[in-house]
């Protein structure tokens, strides 16, 4: 237990806001310091563009390698306070492919402490769930020996997430185990953290490009990271227009939750001035639904890989980007200038998870796979 002790020492780290944020309430104190940062920014030469847009692509992705994403930015802060708690374990929720439960599994491990991740699926045969595999996130969850507790999409969406949780919780309990709850996403106000804080790291970075910065695009899953950037970008006054696509629920349903569990009473911004609709725009960019992609979806992810080198995700980076471009192209008075900077928020390990897919789309024939002699 001491040395478990002294090697958590080694990442853990005092925090101090950005001066623009210290008015703020519960502010954090610590945070383990587990992504590498700050993550890279660089130009984008994507050929849909309008000719006069100038984008730039911050490479979330890239804050490490099982890491890797928007979610460890969060779970920066979540898991020192369960630590600090005297947590032993931590119970978390997402989709069969969630990037935030595999960033989790992760995280536990180099801490220390036991995973527990509520997975929703929906490959269900003779009323039983079947073994979700080993394709994509699935293969580092189990590497990770996290616990997998499978429910349907009706199981679901009849309990809902918090209810869910509790469950494994009590569960845990029983064993004589500390459990430390994690909504979905890392999203909730301590969560929120990792992109406040990320808004200071912008505020370095953006002063150094060619072009002033003059909107923001970034994908929404849970609502935690666009919450963070939208409340620092508009703290801090870097004159930025946030614009958020919302890859599953309804915009209105994320306005609600940023306005009621993260700004509202428990994020303890009673008194917080703005609602969450005057900090940014959501924009719906689920297409047929969450996780699930068209053929003009994996086509233009294939393009954005073959012509720039940057490999998106189907559920999150891919549905906004697409989603983003056509909102440029038809509604250009939206945005308030002409130098963007996307958001690029990781999940390149769903890929695995939709070969079959994709191999329509590449084609098992290509004629650039041939016989050498």
């Amino acid at each position: 237990t001491n040395e478990r002790t002294m090697w958590r020492s080694r990442f853990a780290h005092r925090y101090t806001p950005p001066q623009w944020a210290r008015l703020l309430p519960n502010i954090p104190t610590h945070r383990y310091e587990l992504a590498h940062l700050p993550t890279p920014i660089m130009p984008w030469h994507v050929s849909e563009l309008p000719g006069d847009v100038n984008l730039y692509i911050k490479r979330d992705d890239l804050t490490g390698s099982e890491l890797s994403g928007n979610k460890v930015r969060k779970l920066e802060f979540l898991l020192y306070d369960a630590i600090n708690s005297g947590a032993d374990s931590v119970v978390t929720i997402g989709g069969i492919q969630s990037n935030h439960c595999r960033a989790v599994s992760a995280a536990c491990s180099i801490l220390g402490l036991e995973s527990h991740l509520i997975l929703r699926t929906d490959d269900k045969h003779g009323g039983k769930l079947q073994d979700p595999g080993f394709a994509g996130n699935l293969l580092l969850d189990r590497m990770f020996r996290s616990h997998l507790w499978l429910v349907s999409r009706e199981e679901y969406q009849q309990y809902g997430s918090l209810k869910l949780l509790s469950m494994v919780e009590e569960k845990l309990r029983t064993r004589g185990k500390k459990p430390y709850l994690i909504p979905v996403g890392g999203s909730n106000w301590l969560g929120t953290w990792g992109y406040i804080n990320a808004v200071a790291e912008l505020e370095m970075q953006l002063d150094k490009l060619e072009h002033r910065i003059t909107d923001i695009v970034i994908a929404c899953g849970s609502a935690g990271s666009a919450s963070g950037i939208a409340l620092g970008a508009a703290l801090s006054q870097l004159n930025v227009k946030i614009h958020a696509f919302s890859v599953c629920d309804d915009p209105e349903y994320f306005y609600d939750f940023m306005d009621q569990t993260i700004f509202g009473q428990n994020g303890k911004l009673k008194d917080f001035p703005h609602k969450s609709r005057d900090l940014l725009t959501i924009t719906d960019a689920k297409g047929i639904g969450y996780a699930k992609s068209t053929t003009e979806e994996l086509e233009f992810i294939q393009t954005i890989a073959a012509t720039t080198g940057v490999i998106l995700d189907p559920v999150y980076s891919g549905k906004a980007m697409f989603g983003f471009l056509r909102k440029l192209h038809k509604h250009r008075k939206e945005f308030r200038g002409d130098n963007i900077l996307f958001i690029h928020t990781g999940g390149m390990l769903g890929l695995y998870d939709k070969v079959d897919e994709l191999r329509q789309v590449l084609n098992k024939d290509d004629p650039r796979v041939q016989s050498l002699l």
